[in-house]
């Protein structure tokens, strides 16, 4: 599984002189630290784990305004030093590693809220998500929409420039979907930096592309009202009866929800140890979470499907059974990954897509054929319009060849699999790398300095556009 362009050799850069031009930014060379900052969660595949395990900067630069950024920018374009752009460092396939060494750009000291409206909330990239809606939230009654199981931690630019979707696309879809960012202000990587403002069908050039293309400053995303959000665990003794609950739950529009994750036994008894006793044996489970003023509505649908047993509320809990338990959200999407890892390290995982209208079908083919080798996990969303489900299915990890059977028996049986131990935008299916794509790079980064070997078609003469495969993400001619 290895990837043209990449070489663990780099060229020797000059350092010195770039330390010169950026005096007076904080800047740290500490090899500890670097390799620190030079780390995501890539570790949840052994695949990566291999590949990248040696890949370090060679500097940090902290900024903590765009003029930072613009002389970061302009040093190391003339003296030729790639820069790798990093918010919070949460996610998953190395995006914001730096394979080529240079700078690391950590930009979580630009963490401000720079405006609150009715339905929207302008910021900084190194704003956290939980804290802009601790922002709107307390100033204005509103939150995001959309946010990852690592909403705590996770930046909004990381989240933009790395991220899909996660917790509230079962109501809103995901950051694909028009609308569910309203625009975003960037700096390209020239001798003289210009700042270029996206909106519309041009957000395609930087939505999950890995900051491959320019530097994003700051983010302009659409908000909701804030609800009370109910958090429930729902039992079944069957997995085919939670996935159907949990279908048709996600059809339920007038039930206003945020989560709907699906997760097979005995996942949820080994891994999610704080919520144990709420657990039984052999049950597999639905975590949901939905508006508290839908809490008649939601008891009465959960009440048409025989055998469904409420195992756990939260507006139920003694405040000392409340205490200490992590949000359900973290629970969900890829913290289910990072809670089985916890407890067994041979665990590793994938990221599918089963297409309308027949994801049931699909789910149950493909997980009676794979049995205890591959526990499945579903995530229920809305996918061009329509309620399907993506799959974050834990896998036990033997070898790599074994793994790429897998993938591909989830392939030929009709899933569409966006492969989380790729690191390059176009291997792994999320981005779609179009001629228009590649002519914005030209003109965005003109040296292929900023985040190098993540884009395929940058580097290969010979890539080959008109590929057939799915990408969450398409590119900017479709």
């Amino acid at each position: 599984m290895s990837t043209p362009g990449f070489s663990s050799a780099r060229p020797a850069y000059d350092l010195a002189t770039l330390r010169a031009r950026l005096d007076g930014l904080r800047m740290e060379d500490n090899p500890a630290l670097i390799r620190q900052k030079s780390r995501d969660f890539y570790w949840y595949s052994p695949v990566l784990k291999r590949q990248l395990a040696e890949v370090t900067a060679d500097l940090v630069v902290s900024v903590a305004s765009e003029a930072d950024i613009v002389r970061v920018l302009a040093a190391c374009v003339e003296l030729r030093i790639p820069v790798t752009p990093r918010g919070a460092g949460t996610g998953n396939y190395g995006q914001a590693m730096p394979l080529a060494g240079g700078v690391v750009l950590d930009l979580s000291g630009m963490d401000e809220v720079l405006e609150i409206a009715p339905g929207r909330v302008r910021a900084e990239p190194g704003a956290v998500l939980a804290e802009i809606d601790a922002q709107t939230r307390s100033r204005s009654g509103q939150e995001l929409r959309l946010h990852p199981s690592t909403y705590r931690s996770a930046s909004i630019g990381g989240f933009i420039a790395g991220g899909s979707g996660g917790v509230g696309s079962i109501t809103w879809g995901g950051l694909r979907d028009l609308g569910n960012i309203i625009s975003l202000t960037l700096l390209t990587m020239e001798a003289e930096p210009r700042r270029l403002r996206l909106t519309g069908d041009d957000l395609a050039r930087v939505a999950h592309a890995y900051g491959t293309n320019g530097v994003i400053v700051e983010v302009e995303m659409p908000l909701a009202p804030a609800c009370d959000w109910l958090e429930v665990i729902i039992g079944f003794e069957s997995f085919a009866a939670a996935a159907a609950y949990g279908n048709a739950l996600g059809e339920q529009d007038a039930i206003l929800k945020k989560l709907v994750s699906v997760i097979a036994a005995p996942v949820p008894q080994a891994a999610f140890l704080r919520h144990r006793s709420f657990l039984p044996d052999g049950r597999h489970v639905a975590l949901v979470m939905v508006d508290a003023l839908a809490r008649e509505a939601f008891e009465a649908f959960t009440r048409r499907f025989a055998g469904a047993e409420i195992l756990f509320r939260s507006d139920r809990l003694a405040p000392e059974e409340a205490k200490g338990l992590p949000p359900l959200y973290e629970l969900s999407w890829n913290h289910t990954t990072l809670r089985a890892l916890r407890v067994d390290p041979a665990i590793t995982y994938l990221q599918t897509l089963y297409p309308f209208p027949d994801q049931l079908a699909l789910v149950s083919r493909i997980h009676e054929a794979l049995g205890d080798e591959v526990a499945a996990h579903l995530e229920f969303v809305r996918f061009d319009g329509k309620v399907t489900c993506f799959g974050l299915p834990l896998v036990r990890f033997t070898t790599e060849e074994r793994l790429a059977e897998i993938v591909a028996l989830h392939e030929a049986m009709g899933a569409v699999v966006f492969d989380p131990h790729r690191y390059t935008l176009e291997e792994g299916g999320m981005k779609q790398t179009d001629p228009d794509q590649l002519a914005f790079k030209r003109e965005a980064d003109p040296h292929g300095l900023l985040n190098p070997h993540k884009m395929i078609a940058w580097e290969d003469p010979a890539f080959d556009f008109s590929g057939a495969r799915t990408y969450l993400f398409p590119g900017i001619g479709a």
